[in-house]
């Protein structure tokens, strides 16, 4: 029953910055080849943008979220805002130009792969700092548990970070792949989550567990990097005080002894995690922390629509892991469990759970 679910914190109010899209999603039968024609299976409009995604996720889990963004006063504008404060995200703090466009992605479901792809159209004019005025600054950060950035909009994002790091408030970093500003805005944060191939992409490491080493090394304010990869779970790398450690450890070898501790029965995501190490890439360097590997849902094929948004429900999970100090063995299974129930519908935010969703109560007690 929901009346057993723990107290949310007293103070759950989360800033995000970054992209509040309409997505136009239309699932087919199987990819189109070139020069095709082809119908849809079915079709949906609904809000997305990785940020306003992630905040909405938040804000169904009960926190309370706060987006900086930009749209236009046109009809799809209109209709961003409005989903947006129904499923309870402030969008005070968007931004509404006169004229211009607001952004909008294309986004074809291939019922065959169960895989999507997206065509996205920016907004415009695009979002300056100047528009984001120091008196609306300082009142969508104030009370802030944490500030949040998918990295785009990265000039304003910068201005947001800095102005949070002079706060103390911890930042995390969507790092879904390589664009301006995001050094910049990795420098300053807290937490950190990848896509798959980012974290090798970002470090020319020979290996994904090698790859968040060299993070680590690079970032020393970073206090857990994840990378999530997608069905096939995730992996995160947690610091730890490397000078009060002695053991020291492979971490491609320590990442292939945590998988065969796997339940590899287990339908629902579960999380493996090793001892605090001093954890060794070769060629890299050395850092103090522990390795955990979490699994992903094992969602029956009949009932798998859409992996639209799932990374973004997977951060806003991690939002509200965060917020209530979840323990990163529960954190990762939660987040996945999250991302998993989205993946049962069409679009990315259809079927983001509630926080009394009962599918989420062995997760939260």
């Amino acid at each position: 029953m929901s009346s057993a679910l723990p107290p949310l914190p007293d103070y759950g109010i989360v800033l995000g910055c970054g992209g509040a899209v309409v997505d136009f999603l239309a699932a087919v039968a199987s990819y189109p080849k070139p020069d095709d024609k082809i119908r849809s299976t079915s079709l949906k409009v609904e809000g997305g943008g990785n940020a306003a995604n992630a905040l909405t996720c938040a804000a169904r889990l009960g926190l309370q979220p706060r987006l900086i963004s930009k749209v236009a006063d046109d009809s799809p504008g209109k209709g961003i805002l409005e989903e947006l404060e129904a499923d309870g995200v402030d969008s005070s703090f968007i931004v509404v130009s006169e004229g211009g466009n607001s952004p909008f992605t294309y986004i074809i479901v291939d019922d065959e792969t169960k895989t999507r792809t997206c065509i996205h159209t920016p907004g415009y004019p695009p979002m300056t700092p100047d528009e984001l005025t120091e008196s609306k600054l300082l009142a969508a950060i104030d009370g802030a548990r944490l500030v949040y950035f998918d990295v785009r909009l990265h000039e304003t994002a910068l201005v947001v970070a800095q102005e949070a790091t002079r706060r103390g408030i911890p930042i995390l970093i969507d790092a879904e792949k390589k664009r301006d500003g995001l050094d910049d805005l990795l420098s300053l944060s807290s937490y950190a989550i990848c896509s798959a191939k980012f974290p090798q992409s970002w470090t020319d490491a020979p290996s994904v567990p090698s790859a968040l080493v060299s993070m680590l090394l690079k970032l020393p304010n970073i206090k857990f990097v994840v990378v999530t990869l997608g069905e096939d779970g995730c992996i995160m790398l947690e610091r730890s005080n490397e000078k009060e450690l002695s053991e020291e450890v492979d971490v491609d070898e320590l990442l292939a002894a945590l998988k065969h501790k796997i339940d590899s029965n287990s339908t629902l995501p579960t999380c493996v995690a090793s001892r605090k190490v001093k954890l060794h890439a070769k060629g890299i360097g050395i850092v103090g922390g522990r390795l955990l590997v979490g699994t992903a849902e094992k969602i029956p094929p009949s009932e798998l629509v859409d992996t639209t948004g799932a990374g973004d429900s997977f951060i806003g999970a991690v939002l509200y892991a965060l917020c209530t100090n979840m323990p990163p063995e529960k954190m990762l299974p939660f987040a996945a469990q999250v991302a998993g129930i989205g993946c049962r519908a069409l679009g990315a935010r259809t079927g983001l759970p509630q926080r009394t969703d009962p599918r989420l109560n062995s997760f939260l007690l």
